[in-house]
């Protein structure tokens, strides 16, 4: 079944920027921003498509931090195939994605999986918590990770294991910490704000 999702066209040629909301959010939470981001760009934010007690998710999990991995597994292929058609339909110069919490750990998990399509990643508070294989296609990814440093739902030493596996992988990564916990910081859009000025086609 099709993602719901809120679609705006940009310019031809211009990059596809996805966003991907957090659990309990939609897909007006980052629509606007991203436009805003990128003026030229088109823009698709899929909405989370299951329910944990009526919050919206990308995928299930058993616990908070404990997923559930053949449900990840599941809806991992089925993001990776949205973003297929989504890149066929625009035939973008250049696919950025941009996720915070639950969003970011389902464009993480394509991006182990599928790494070819989302050039530049946004993950904002990730937690990825397993060992993921290595994954060689992640080479060249530009890819920025903002987290708080009192996050209590993504602890510290998580979000650096992942920040260092991505670097041997040999992705391209920033890593922008604020003070906080799990809230978005004016700090962290700031960070996307430098980090999308710096995307070359």
């Amino acid at each position: 079944m099709p993602y719901q999702a809120l679609r705006k066209t940009g310019t031809a040629g211009a990059p596809l920027f996805l966003t991907f909301h957090g659990t309990g959010g939609s897909e007006n939470q980052f629509h606007e921003l991203a436009g805003q981001l990128l003026p030229d760009a088109s823009v698709t934010s899929p909405r989370g498509d299951v329910s944990e007690h009526g919050a919206l998710r990308f995928f299930a999990r058993k616990a908070e931090g404990v997923y559930d991995m053949d449900d990840l597994a599941i809806r991992t292929d089925a993001m990776a195939a949205f973003i297929k058609a989504e890149r066929a339909a625009t035939a973008p110069a250049r696919v950025i994605g941009l996720g915070y919490s639950n969003g970011a750990n389902i464009l993480a998990a394509v991006a182990l999986a599928y790494p070819a399509l989302v050039d530049d990643l946004i993950l904002m508070h990730p937690l990825i918590p397993w060992q993921p294989d290595p994954q060689p296609g992640l080479a060249g990814r530009r890819v920025l990770i903002t987290a708080g440093q009192t996050d209590p739902i993504c602890p510290v030493p998580q979000t650096q294991a992942f920040a260092t596996y991505l670097s041997d992988q040999g992705a391209d990564v920033t890593l922008n910490w604020h003070p906080g916990g799990h809230q978005i910081a004016r700090s962290e859009i700031a960070a996307v704000q430098a980090f999308l000025a710096n995307y070359s086609v």
